[in-house]
């Protein structure tokens, strides 16, 4: 019994006032504190058959064994509903325990009993092949950090969907800043995700109304680093010892194609397809995502995939590049910035940015044109990457400049 809860008992035995062709009734006495109930089980037995001090049937008669298997489960029935009742903080008495294990009244559904339901069907989807692996975990991970959550606010390992207010969400944001040290974004990304749950919590009737309804995720703009197009050709020249310059390659590779480092770690022979205008392209469907990328090839990918043919990592694996762990593949990319005198901090996300925006964006590739080769579901995803640089501003007043101000620009006559 846990410090500071009532005591709790259960006690089988004979009513001898109630019976059916002359067995006596099995009864259950409910003793929770100094209050009791009673309950029939609806089974009965003869009065020398029965064993007051082990509160069985005696013997091994198909009948004994039965009455005993269905008294054993009827006990840890209710000492289920007594833990569930403790782990929701809630007062418990022997009749509210009573009527938790009949049944009676509205069954009040729980946010872990959500969670649980809203992960099960997005499980089966991924299984299906309709959903993406990584989206699980994603959910999995905000179920365990609600739990944490939970324990270290309310001192309970569950709540009832009812008694989820709108400051829950506030709490819960507060909690995983500090208690957890997470960064702003991907707190609120794990609210968002809870609110998901309790919007199809709604949605199943489990609750009237969506309690967080009020609660606004709100986001800070992340510094995105990237690389400008000297730094990605002092990379390109650099000579380096063998082990620098696979990862290296590696690292060029998504700079010109916006691969994430699990995609591209994945990529085969088979990925490379001839497009429609005859040249090279690469397809895959993203792991993050499931959505596919498209994504022609450039010279400097095209020089970086023929290199590799030969290795005995690619041929053994069927792999298009030598791709490390992603800790040895980070650890490494260290040492090359490093080598090459670059001040910042490489990894396959500031390779990803410098694509959809070194690359693609500050060369007038349209941005519906650069979300389909990132492979994301929505352009709003891409308009992350969208901010103006000064390389853009550039290019774009010396385009105002030519047909303003150029040999036979509009304004150049009247300046003249």
């Amino acid at each position: 019994m846990e410090k500071g809860h009532q005591s709790f008992s259960i006690l089988f035995w004979l009513n001898r006032h109630r019976r059916k062709n002359d067995k006596p009734a099995i009864y259950l006495r409910l003793t929770v504190g100094t209050k009791r109930v009673e309950l029939s089980t609806y089974r009965h037995v003869h009065a020398n058959l029965w064993n007051q001090q082990n509160q069985c049937v005696k013997g091994n008669s198909d009948e004994a064994q039965t009455i005993n298997q269905q008294l054993a489960v009827m006990k840890a029935d209710l000492h289920r509903h007594y833990s569930h009742l403790l782990s929701l903080n809630k007062p418990i008495t022997a009749e509210i325990l009573k009527n938790a294990y009949l049944g009676i009244g509205v069954q009040q559904r729980t946010l872990c009993e959500a969670f649980e339901l809203h992960n099960r069907r997005f499980a089966e989807k991924v299984k299906a092949g309709k959903k993406a692996p990584a989206t699980l975990e994603k959910y999995e991970a905000a179920q365990g950090k609600v739990k944490a959550f939970l324990k270290h606010r309310y001192h309970v390992s569950d709540k009832l969907l009812n008694d989820v207010k709108l400051a829950f969400a506030a709490d819960f944001e507060h909690f995983l800043t500090t208690a957890q040290g997470i960064g702003t974004n991907a707190a609120m990304k794990y609210v968002r995700i809870l609110k998901q749950v309790i919007k199809m919590a709604v949605e199943h009737g489990w609750l009237g109304a969506n309690p967080l309804t009020g609660f606004k995720c709100t986001y800070e703009d992340p510094q995105r680093e990237r690389l400008t197009m000297e730094e990605i050709m002092t990379l390109y020249k650099k000579e380096l010892i063998p082990r620098l310059a696979e990862v290296r390659d590696v690292y060029l590779f998504c700079c010109f194609t916006g691969y994430a480092y699990r995609d591209v770690l994945t990529l085969s022979p088979a990925n490379i397809v001839t497009g429609i205008d005859g040249e090279k392209w690469i397809i895959k469907d993203r792991v993050k995502t499931n959505t596919a990328e498209r994504v022609p090839l450039l010279p400097i990918p095209l020089e970086i995939i023929e290199r590799y043919k030969e290795h005995l990592y690619c041929v053994y694996h069927k792999r298009l590049l030598p791709v490390n762990s992603n800790q040895r593949y980070n650890g490494y990319l260290k040492e090359v910035a490093t080598v090459c005198g670059i001040r910042k901090h490489l990894t396959t996300h500031t390779a990803r940015h410098t694509f959809a925006t070194t690359v693609t964006l500050e060369n007038d590739v349209p941005m519906e044109t650069v979300s389909q080769m990132l492979g994301h579901k929505s352009i709003r995803t891409t308009q992350i990457y969208a901010k103006i640089t000064q390389r853009k501003i550039s290019n774009n007043m010396r385009k105002l400049r030519d047909r303003l101000f150029g040999e036979g620009g509009a304004l150049q006559q009247q300046i003249g």
